[in-house]
C-alpha cells in the first residue's frame, strides 16, 4: 500500500544557517475571542567547513532559500512517502515457506517503489501545486539524471547528516497520524520502505556532501536546536573533524 503527504510553506533563512517557516493555523482564545496564528517552525541547517580555493564557497542548504532581510518571500516544501505497508508480513510468510530469494526481493521491490514514488510526488509538486516547473518535459533520461530544477535532499544524507531534522517534518505534516509512517528511537522510518525530506525550489539549488566539521560549529549547532552538546555529538559523530 502507498501512502504520501507534503507541504509547502512560506520561509526565510535567518541568522545564515536556519530556515524559518510558517504553517498550521493555531488557534489562540484571547479576550475577543478565538484568532487564528500561523505556527513558526525552523529547519536547521549545517555548513561545509572544508578547506577550498579561493572564491568556492562553503555550502549550506540554507543558501538555497532568500534571506528575510531580502524582503523576498520564498518557500519550502517537506515530505513523506511510502509503499512499506504490508511488506514485512509477506516477505515474513515468504521466509516460512523458506523461501528467502522471495523474502528478500519484495523488500527491494518495496524501496524501489517507495523511491519512484518519491520521484513522481516531486515532479507532480513542481510541475503542478508548486508550480515552478509548471512547463517542464523532460525525458526519462533526463529525469534520472535529476535534470529538472529543484532539490529533494533527506535528513540523514550527506548535504544535512542530522537524522534529529526528522522530527520537525514529522510534526510539521503530522506524519504518523496521516499516513502511519512511524519514527524509531533511532529515528529510521517505519515502515523500511519510505522516503522523506525537504523540497528547494531555487534553479542553483545543488547536492553537496557536508563533510567534516569542526567542534565550534557543533556547539553553535546544538545551541540553535536547543539540546545538549552531549547528543549533538551523538548524532552528528560520523562528521565531525578529529583534529
Amino acid at each position: 500500500m502507498a501512502k504520501g503527504i507534503f507541504g509547502l510553506f512560506p520561509a526565510n533563512t535567518v541568522n545564515d544557517d536556519d530556515i524559518e517557516l510558517e504553517c498550521h493555523p493555531e488557534r489562540i482564545r484571547g479576550a475577543a475571542g478565538e484568532e487564528e496564528v500561523n505556527k513558526t517552525y525552523v529547519f536547521r541547517t549545517l555548513r561545509q567547513q572544508l578547506q577550498r580555493r579561493e572564491g568556492v564557497p562553503d555550502y549550506a542548504l540554507s543558501d538555497f532559500i532568500s534571506p528575510k532581510e531580502s524582503g523576498k518571500q520564498d518557500y519550502i516544501g517537506c515530505f513523506c512517502v511510502t509503499t512499506g505497508f504490508g511488506t514485512a508480513e509477506l516477505a515474513a510468510q515468504y521466509e516460512k515457506d523458506l523461501d528467502d530469494y522471495s523474502s528478500i526481493m519484495i523488500k527491494a521491490l518495496a524501496d524501489r517503489l517507495a523511491e519512484a514514488f518519491a520521484e513522481y510526488l516531486h515532479k507532480e509538486v513542481r510541475t503542478k501545486h508548486w508550480g515552478y516547473a509548471a512547463n517542464e518535459d523532460l525525458s526519462n533520461e533526463d529525469l534520472i539524471n535529476e535534470s529538472y530544477k529543484g532539490i529533494r535532499p533527506a535528513p540523514g544524507y550527506p548535504a544535512c547528516p542530522d537524522h534529529l531534522e526528522k522530527l520537525t517534518i514529522w510534526e510539521i505534516l503530522d506524519v504518523e497520524k496521516k499516513i502511519r509512517v512511524k519514527l524509531t528511537e533511532s529515528l529510521a522510518m517505519w515502515p523500511a520502505a519510505s522516503v522523506s525530506g525537504y523540497y528547494f525550489g531555487n534553479p542553483e539549488a545543488r547536492y553537496f556532501g557536508l563533510g567534516k566539521i569542526k567542534e565550534d560549529q557543533v556547539k553553535n549547532y546544538a545551541e540553535r536546536k536547543g539540546i545538549s552538546m552531549e547528543k549533538a555529538l551523538k548524532w552528528l559523530a560520523p562528521n565531525i573533524a578529529d583534529d
